[in-house]
């Protein structure tokens, strides 16, 4: 898919750069791979404000996506490639020979009337599912598992890959888009290829309507508030807030490191964090 620009018939327009869907399906998704979807105003269970930022948008239905790709030895065609409100990425319909049709994380290079398979071992061709074990080193891959059956948990966002670096003692090591390696077992689930839509990062929204239309609502600076409303805020004039960025409640962000997960530790090779060889 290509950058599209428009005319500038206002200042908006002028600005706008966006990914051509002229490829995409222009009807509904299929009724019975959806559901609707509520809007939680950034608020918990108990009504509270968890996430700030988040209100309004436009109303959206969630398509059912198939993360596991555990439909093993039974080939599939690619029906139609579809826009996605809910992620980044675009999703194709897949019908299976047995007339059972899912949604996947489209790949990249993959268009309709592809046949795609996943099994235990198949070929390294974009859109078909396999073992990580069983890839060749070096390939691209996404959708990745982390736990087998659990269902793929890495690289899913739009034009998102992770290559396949080496094997060790029943693991396999990959390579992530941070710069981070670690060890992954060897029956875990990944799809070959990048995903689609890799130019969504090169979007130029335009207006702040658009990300309105979201769903993201504009947040205050903090140095643009009083002293009581947030810890960047006071000062005579305006300051730069005279300390590391911290949120309204103190609490250190923009870098500070959050992980906890000592039990993992083991599975980094290389962290995202090491500094990068010059």
């Amino acid at each position: 898919m290509a950058l599209k620009n428009y005319n500038p018939t206002s200042p908006a327009r002028r600005a706008l750069v966006l990914v051509d869907k002229t490829g995409l399906h222009k009807g509904k998704p299929v009724k019975a791979l959806t559901e609707g979807k509520r809007k939680t105003g950034g608020r918990n269970n108990k009504g509270h404000v968890t996430s700030r930022g988040i209100a309004g948008g436009h109303k959206q239905k969630y398509r059912f996506i198939d993360f596991k790709r555990r439909k093993w030895g039974v080939e599939g065609t690619v029906e139609r490639l579809e826009y996605d409100p809910n992620r980044t990425a675009f999703i194709a319909l897949i019908t299976y020979a047995d007339g059972e049709q899912a949604y996947i994380i489209a790949p990249n290079r993959v268009a309709p009337g592809d046949k795609i398979i996943a099994d235990e071992k198949t070929d390294t061709k974009p859109g078909n599912a396999m073992l990580l074990g069983q890839m060749p080193v070096g390939t691209i891959c996404h959708n990745v598992e982390m736990k087998p059956g659990k269902g793929g948990q890495i690289a899913r966002s739009a034009g998102t890959y992770v290559q396949l670096v080496g094997r060790d003692r029943g693991m396999v090591i990959v390579r992530l888009n941070s710069g981070e390696q670690r060890y992954l077992r060897a029956d875990c689930m990944g799809t070959v290829g990048s995903v689609s839509n890799p130019d969504n990062q090169n979007q130029n929204l335009g207006k702040a309507g658009r990300v309105r239309h979201m769903g993201r609502r504009p947040l205050t600076r903090g140095v643009a508030k009083n002293p009581v409303d947030h810890p960047h805020g006071g000062g005579e004039g305006r300051t730069s807030g005279g300390r590391h960025p911290v949120t309204p409640w103190g609490k250190p962000t923009k870098g500070a490191r959050t992980r906890n997960n000592k039990q993992t530790d083991k599975m980094i090779i290389r962290s995202r964090h090491a500094k990068k060889k010059r």
